[in-house]
């Protein structure tokens, strides 16, 4: 194949939001860099979420490939209706192309959608462009844990993360109802080996990142409970294969106890883990100091209508919170606001049960049907024969409304209004991150600097995500707001270089 002289490839992230330094890194931009055939050379990256792009870098014949997830969709139509209009070959990928190919092609100008995973068939897409015939859909299915690919971290722009992101497994074998990733990802817990797990986050400690998140669908793949209903059934085949997945994790944490003193790493993980101590001292020993930790809701009525009763509630609950920070794995929890079954009390008894439970972080989301999801089903199938409309939109299509026309709660509440929820739920977060509750939080860490880095990073943590409604003039000021604190924020984070570090043994 003759490639024309000049082309070059460009991934990118769109976003309406950029704040100049982001949290975490895009780990799929450097994973499609990694799969772009060397022959086109290293691929332009745009984060969007860093700053907007540049129409001038896109030339006629390049190739665009744009991810899209439901809340930057609109915005990545936009860009992929730009690339095209310059006379480049436009692919759409990520879980929404996934979910959705034809709404990329008549919407977003796609040449091409690819739908899965993309470390294998990316390439492919890439070089049809180029001859001039791409598919309308590529189907990179779910490929196995030896497919997959070590991220182009030497392409990342300097000074701009905070914290940077290693993908340890696919799929998640739980099936909460407002979740996509067991029906995106799968069920069954793909697992890299330690090997290229390790040789990524050493080449991130060279670079300088001694805070790395584990960018996992679940970080706890199997159970203690799920290795001994398998026994009951008599399933040894089943037994050796959960508890071979179960060995893999403790290998993988003991040579993360290995690398430099100074890493610390966060993940994402079931509530379950609280019952697997031997599993959180492993942690501890690895220095995974954080987890997301999916509470969503403190009733036991609010967990079975998500799918979720395998939590706990109430005072078990608690004592399951607790847990985590006893063996100093301190947790972001994730709360959800605007079940059916929610009262106006439920906000409170939220709000309490947090500071109670010793939660170090918390996220305060809306309930919102995202595509993939059981709950999207039931919604979609509901206003299949009297849709509701936003202007010339179905609100089943709610990502393709402006942000400003958009409603903030999609699903009507038997009880509440969605200002009602929309308001609680902004003063819960109020609550949570006022500068008294940040304070005494902040004694998780022990130096004076240290506390006050807490302080500003809880700061801009609401900044950024507590967006429950809030008017368009206030969330400029907002995204200033976070603007100004998130430079400060990534040099509390930065490190020295380490480029003689080697991979452990």
């Amino acid at each position: 194949m003759v490639i024309p002289d000049g082309l070059r490839v460009h991934l990118i992230n769109p976003s309406d939001s950029s704040f100049g330094t982001a949290v975490i890194t895009p780990r799929w931009l450097y994973v499609l860099a990694a799969a772009t055939p060397k022959e086109f050379g290293d691929a332009v990256i745009c984060d969007e979420t860093l700053e907007q792009l540049d129409p001038l870098s896109i030339r006629h014949g390049d190739v665009v490939g744009i991810g899209i997830h439901t809340g930057n969709a609109l915005r990545g139509y936009e860009v992929g209706k730009l690339a095209r209009s310059l006379g480049a070959w436009v692919i759409y990928g990520g879980i929404h192309a996934t979910l959705f190919p034809e709404e990329c092609q008549e919407l977003g100008a796609a040449h091409a959608v690819v739908k899965g995973d993309g470390d294998v068939v990316w390439s492919q897409a890439v070089y049809d462009c180029i001859e001039g015939h791409p598919h309308a859909v590529y189907d990179g299915g779910r490929i196995e844990p030896e497919q997959f690919l070590k991220a182009r971290w030497d392409l990342m722009p300097e000074a701009a993360y905070m914290w940077a992101s290693v993908q340890t497994v696919r799929g998640c074998a739980k099936h909460c109802s407002f979740c996509s990733v067991w029906r995106t990802d799968g069920q069954r817990p793909r697992q890299r080996a330690s090997d290229g797990v390790i040789e990524e986050i050493v080449a991130l400690r060279r670079k300088g990142f001694r805070f790395i998140a584990l960018a996992d669908d679940n970080f706890y793949p199997v159970t203690k409970t799920d290795i001994r209903l398998a026994r009951q059934q008599g399933n040894l085949e089943r037994v050796a294969q959960l508890e071979a997945t179960r060995d893999e994790r403790f290998v993988l944490m003991d040579r993360l106890a290995k690398l430099p003193k100074d890493m610390v790493f966060f993940t994402q993980i079931t509530m379950e883990a609280a019952e697997d101590t031997d599993f959180l001292d492993a942690m501890k020993r690895a220095r995974i100091k954080g987890a997301l930790v999916g509470v969503e809701a403190v009733t036991a009525a609010g967990l079975k209508a998500v799918f979720k009763d395998f939590n706990y509630s109430g005072d078990g609950l608690v004592k399951q919170l607790k847990t985590f920070r006893d063996h100093d794995v301190h947790v972001l929890g994730s709360f959800i606001f605007g079940l059916p079954t929610d009262e106006p009390d439920t906000f409170e008894a939220t709000s309490d049960l947090a500071q109670k439970a010793g939660v170090t972080f918390a996220q305060f989301v809306m309930m919102t049907p995202f595509p993939g999801t059981v709950d999207f089903a039931k919604w979609e199938k509901s206003q299949a024969e009297n849709p509701q409309m936003v202007g010339d939109v179905p609100l089943t299509r709610y990502w393709l409304i402006p942000a400003h026309l958009r409603p903030k709660m999609m699903t009507p509440h038997p009880s509440m209004s969605s200002d009602e929820i929309r308001n609680r739920t902004q003063g819960v977060w109020d609550s949570f991150y006022s500068l008294p509750s940040i304070w005494k939080r902040s004694d998780c860490v022990k130096s004076l600097r240290a506390r006050l880095a807490f302080v500003l990073i809880s700061r801009l943590y609401r900044q950024m995500y507590a967006k429950t409604g809030i008017s368009t003039d206030s969330a400029r000021k907002a995204n200033w707001v976070a603007r100004a604190i998130a430079k400060p924020c990534r040099m509390l984070f930065q490190a020295k270089t380490m480029p003689e570090l080697k991979v452990p043994v």
